[in-house]
């Protein structure tokens, strides 16, 4: 018996939770965004993947073009400044014969 307790109070515990952080209002939200929906979706579970803000498999390889066109900005950038360094320190006097 007590141990069914301490389960029961573990459960309750997470309920909490989720009410804490506003999943469960999330949740409601969106099912009953579902249910009032006059025409139902075919697929109940992209409907409820796209109200809960998660992003579409187009949009996650969009985001993931992005990254790999600004990673390689990014090293073109970081060797054109290397370069422009080098060059700044060729061109600069050296600090012992100035005097």
């Amino acid at each position: 018996m007590a141990n069914y307790r301490a389960s029961e109070s573990k459960r309750e515990q997470f309920r909490r939770y989720l009410e804490k952080s506003g999943v469960l209002d999330t949740l409601t939200s969106v099912l009953v965004s579902l249910y009032e929906e006059p025409d139902k979706p075919n697929n109940a579970l992209d409907y409820i993947r796209l109200h809960l803000g998660a992003t579409e498999p187009a949009d996650a390889e969009a985001l993931r073009q992005e990254v790999a066109d600004l990673q390689q900005k990014f090293h073109l950038l970081m060797e054109e400044n290397r370069e422009l360094k080098n060059r700044l320190l060729q061109l600069q006097p050296d600090e012992g014969s100035a005097a």
